[in-house]
């Protein structure tokens, strides 16, 4: 048998290394969003600019600045994503990750990256998706169906808000959706990290995006990952609309559900029972 070489050796354990190391991006399935089509070479090399400083050379979210950051950067090697269009316990679409690459997250140090081109950003994607093995063993989860919105009445919003007791989101988000409910701070993510609930009075954007659309989804799809589980199972979905329009109502800002909500609240308010525990069913 003819023994190999000690360039052979040599060469074989490079070759080891790169691939251990990074250097060359695993093959994952095609990335491509609309008619542009990801290149994980390309991505690499702005990953390496922009991202790796949080997220890590290996994606685990363990880069040099993580220690300074809550909640911690996003481990792409779990392939756990918060934000998506598909079931709990599936992967995103490439249309998911480059809309959380493009608008970035609110309550964390994820920006939006809007900057740089959508063709970056698909190059992105695609590099980000060679971190895990799960994309060359898995497709993307189905989107769920997002029905037509019903109307944002009075009655919508105050049945949602009867959900939200019922549901008891209130123990996480807080009765005025303000994120300190009494669960609030004993809350994890799947690596035991703490996580703080979302709080709805910041501002008129979610975690998720800014449309009621974008909330929707959010309820019926869950936010793997976290404690957010997706009620799919729980509600139907009219209910998920009176939700949506019920957690606007919280949002200090104007709103065709607020504008509903305060004109039939000032005859109403004595009816209502405050929102917390041992209220039942309002």
């Amino acid at each position: 048998m003819r023994m190999a070489t000690p360039w052979a050796v040599f060469a074989s354990s490079l070759g080891l290394f790169l691939v251990a190391s990074g250097a060359t991006p695993i093959a994952a399935q095609e990335t491509q969003v609309g008619s542009l089509h990801g290149n994980p070479q390309a991505g690499k090399q702005d990953y390496r600019r922009y991202c790796v400083g949080c997220h890590g050379p290996d994606g685990d979210g363990n880069g040099e600045n993580a220690q300074w950051i809550e909640p911690r950067p996003r481990d792409f090697t779990a392939a756990v994503f918060k934000c998506r269009s598909t079931p709990t316990g599936t992967l995103p679409t490439d249309e998911d990750l480059y809309h959380s690459v493009s608008r970035g997250f609110v309550t964390s140090n994820m920006p939006s990256w809007l900057p740089l081109t959508q063709q970056m950003r698909v190059d992105l994607v695609a590099y980000v998706k060679t971190f895990s093995s799960r994309w060359r063993t898995q497709g993307p989860g189905t989107p769920i169906s997002v029905p037509p919105e019903t109307p944002a009445t009075a009655q919508s919003i105050l049945h949602g808000r009867e959900l939200f007791q019922k549901l008891e989101c209130w123990k996480c988000h807080g009765p005025a959706g303000h994120g300190d409910g009494p669960s609030a701070s004993t809350l994890t993510d799947s690596k035991d990290n703490p996580i703080r609930p979302y709080n709805f009075a910041m501002g008129s954007r979610f975690k998720c995006g800014t449309t009621n659309q974008d909330l929707y989804r959010i309820f019926m799809t869950g936010v793997d990952g976290t404690p957010m589980p997706s009620f799919s199972d729980n509600i139907q979905p009219n209910d998920a609309w009176d939700l949506v329009h019920f957690l606007r109502t919280l949002q200090p800002y104007p709103s065709p559900e607020a504008t509903a909500w305060h004109a039939w609240l000032p005859q109403h308010a004595s009816e209502l029972k405050p929102i917390g525990p041992d209220q039942g069913e309002q």
